[in-house]
């Protein structure tokens, strides 16, 4: 059954963070000036604006609000409500030996779309669980137990991609080799490329494949993602995977870099429909050799 639409409790402190921050300096108060009127550090301020405080109390909330002037019942409501949001868990944290403290999902909870780009293997959202077994298997030894949880885990991550209330737009560029390369076998590989042709149908979904015939360009030998949100006070950002966790990147420089790379990307890459038809090449290529 689809979930509904969750919310991010990062995404919604990262919010109530930068919605402090325009009041304060609406307000013209320095960091420094807004502390000394409340009695408080310098430092709780700025981690209250940069979301690094995971647990904003109402009264410092509200005696922020009084400093910056702010009377309307309704902006300070929503604020408050942000705060609420914020200490919430998502369906995630029970995973949180898989996902580590800044998990992806907590921020593709709420993205409004997500591009992707995988070199070695099928992008997440759009893995078969068989697919994502083998996957984990291929890393470091662990338990079947523990492998069991990892692709529970992923299969819960690509429910966003189903649910009925405003799923996000994905588009992914699929390098060639991670459509070639055997993982799990053939009869992997086979369920695997067709479940992508299936998915690939769907309205929010495309999936473009960047063939080895383009050769060198714009992100060899590396893979990212970028998500973005419908709030417009949500910062866009990119995820790209190093060995045994994730980095997140927001900087406006390094996050136009990352947009002007994926749109080399798309122009390269095949169209959606000659992708289609690439892929179900690979398919007749695989039934001929077994």
């Amino acid at each position: 059954m689809p979930r509904p639409h969750p919310y991010s409790p990062s995404v919604r402190r990262r919010r109530l963070g930068a919605q402090l921050r325009r009041l304060r300096e609406q307000a013209g108060l320095t960091l420094a000036e807004t502390a000394a009127q409340l009695g408080w550090a310098r430092a709780k301020v700025g981690k209250l604006e940069t979301s690094e405080l995971k647990t904003v109390k109402p009264a410092d909330l509200d005696a922020l609000l009084t400093v910056f002037k702010v009377e309307e019942d309704g902006l300070r409501e929503e604020l408050h409500q942000l705060a609420r949001d914020a200490k919430h868990r998502g369906w995630w944290w029970k995973y949180r030996d898989v996902f580590g403290p800044e998990p992806l999902p907590d921020f593709e909870a709420e993205a409004s779309l997500i591009r992707t780009y995988q070199v070695a293997a099928i992008p997440g959202l759009l893995q078969t669980p068989e697919y994502a077994e083998a996957v984990f298997r291929g890393g470091r030894y662990t338990s079947p137990e523990h492998i069991q949880r990892q692709v529970d885990a992923r299969m819960e991550r690509r429910d966003i991609l189903n649910r009925f209330d405003s799923p996000p737009r994905l588009w992914a560029v699929v390098d060639e080799a991670a459509l070639r390369r055997p993982v799990g076998g053939p009869d992997v590989m086979r369920g695997q490329l067709e479940y992508l042709l299936r998915i690939a149908q769907l309205p929010h979904i495309d999936v473009q494949v960047l063939p080895f015939a383009v050769g060198a360009h714009a992100a060899l030998g590396m893979s990212f993602t970028i998500l973005e949100f419908p709030e417009r006070v949500d910062p866009t950002i990119v995820y790209s995977d190093n060995l045994g966790s994730g980095l997140f990147e927001e900087s406006a420089e390094e996050v136009a870099t990352s947009v002007s790379v994926f749109s080399e990307l798309q122009a390269t890459s095949l169209s959606t429909v000659q992708s289609a038809r690439f892929i179900e090449g690979i398919l007749s290529e695989e039934s001929e050799s077994s």
